[in-house]
């Protein structure tokens, strides 16, 4: 750990001079470079100083001191200097003390006279635990920058209302119900949340209720003991366990079964549960994050999802609008996408045409955020100048810019299907969904014709999981055909 290229800072603080230069002389041996403090306030001083230029990496500090001792220099340094680790000395050992400095966070604890073998052990195991927190707080800030509320965009009146409710909910432990088309950015927003509350150093895990099997659903969220079902052959900790302390966030709650539905109702009221196959009660500390990709109350209305768990959940909503509906931040949004892959592939790309702008702008994004991000993506890749042309973008943007429709589309509208010519023929008003599911179920069901009604293989050519193709097959009644 000790880089002599590179050594590492060390703070002394001491206010018997003869130890306190004994000491720097040591570690100066050690190869080390000492500064040297006479008490609490001193050395706080000299911290602030130094935080913004060349910070210390460890401080050594004895327990006893006029002014500012040790045990009150340690709390003000964990809560100000969190990456400085701190080796406690003191001529009087002991137990009660010792422990008290370790729950602040001290590395380690010595008693005079120290012995040089474990003053040198001692130091070089609080540099390695200097490193770890430094790479931890590192990682912290970048998932913050990462997934923080400057990377959730939009001018539009709808998402100003989203960031007033994400700053206002934060701080509480209440339930939040995200509403929103998948691709909107749910998961960001639930990411959002998380960090701005006082959870923020505990674990953001998420469960997604529409990609795990209904037969796992319940010993994923809740785990399972040992023998507790065919193939349990050690026990497992469940989402809600490992989340304790921290936030769970449950993705597409629209699709969870009636017998998940009742368990997430009691979790949700007494924060406690059973694991799969056990009796024993657990107690958790969790604050949920609900979301849903359709509208609940209809699903309460047709008997598919629990009213009782509907009021439970539906605390404060935030509703996400598709980006169809907030054309006006398309240019936000890709601007903030175009610096962002330009920084991670080293590019520089100006501005896009107007035509490409154009493009964008005419798309309706069915994919919404997430389609339009990985356009951009697309086009950073793609650009040879420092401009992006539509020629860069997706075929589906640039046949919405000329005004075709999609090719999928269009092969189903030479077949003779009313629903796609009957957009030649003029326009029935109608929401947008209930237009495009007749269309919706034609390809379905052509891409499934043209695989044989091979599921996985028709997923894969949609570009969709499995279990969204599930659903839509279920949702368009489409059956395979009964083999003669």
């Amino acid at each position: 750990m000790m880089d002599p290229a590179n050594p590492a800072r060390v703070l002394i603080v001491d206010d018997d001079p003869i130890i306190a230069d004994s000491l720097g002389d040591f570690l100066a041996l050690q190869g080390l470079n000492a500064t040297l403090a006479g008490d609490g306030n001193e050395a706080l001083a000299l911290l602030e100083r130094s935080a913004h230029e060349l910070p210390f990496d460890l401080m050594i500090t004895d327990m006893n001191m006029p002014r500012c001792d040790g045990m009150e220099l340690l709390k003000q340094v964990r809560q100000k200097y969190p990456a400085l680790a701190v080796i406690v000395i003191t001529g009087f050992g002991k137990i009660q003390a010792a422990v008290q400095a370790i729950k602040l966070g001290a590395a380690d604890y010595l008693t005079k006279p120290v012995i040089e073998d474990e003053l040198r052990l001692a130091i070089d195991k609080a540099l390695q635990h200097h490193a770890l927190l430094a790479e931890n707080i590192t990682l912290k800030e970048q998932l913050a920058d990462r997934y923080g509320m400057d990377n959730i965009v939009g001018h539009d009146y709808r998402m100003q209302k989203v960031f007033d409710l994400i700053e206002a909910v934060a701080p509480s432990k209440t339930t939040v119900l995200i509403n929103g088309d998948s691709g909107t950015g749910k998961s960001m927003i639930a990411r959002a949340i998380h960090e701005r509350s006082d959870r923020r150093n505990g674990p953001l895990l998420t469960f997604s209720c529409g990609s795990i099997p209904e037969t796992l659903l319940e010993s994923e969220l809740f785990g399972h003991v040992k023998g507790a079902f065919t193939g349990a052959e050690t026990d497992k900790p469940g989402k809600c366990l490992a989340a304790h302390g921290g936030t769970l966030f449950i993705d597409e709650i629209n699709s969870a079964t009636p017998a998940l539905q009742l368990k997430l109702l009691r979790v949700l009221q007494e924060r406690q549960f059973e694991p799969v196959g056990s009796t024993k009660t657990v107690n958790v500390d969790i604050r949920f994050i609900l979301a849903t990709n359709q509208p609940l109350e209809d699903l309460v209305r047709s008997g598919d999802f629990r009213e009782d768990l509907y009021y439970r959940i539906n605390v404060v909503n935030i509703a996400i609008p598709p980006l169809r509906e907030r054309l006006n931040d398309i240019s936000l949004l890709t601007d903030h996408f175009v610096d962002k892959f330009c920084n991670e592939m080293s590019k520089t790309i100006t501005s896009l045409t107007d035509d490409a702008m154009s493009a964008l702008q005419q798309h309706s994004w069915p994919g919404n955020v997430r389609e339009l991000e990985n356009a951009i993506e697309r086009a950073v890749v793609l650009s040879r100048r420092p401009v992006i042309d539509v020629t860069d973008l997706p075929d589906p943007v640039q046949l919405a810019a000329a005004g075709q429709p999609m090719a999928g589309l269009q092969s189903l509208g030479s077949t003779g299907n009313c629903s796609i010519r009957a957009l030649e023929d003029g326009w029935t008003p109608m929401p947008l969904v209930e237009a495009l599911e007749d269309p919706e179920r034609q390809i379905i069901e052509a891409a499934l014709k043209a695989n044989q009604w091979n599921r996985q293989a028709t997923a894969k050519e949609l570009d969709i999981n499995r279990t969204t193709l599930y659903k839509k097959i279920k949702n368009h009644h489409l059956d395979a055909p009964t083999p003669r």
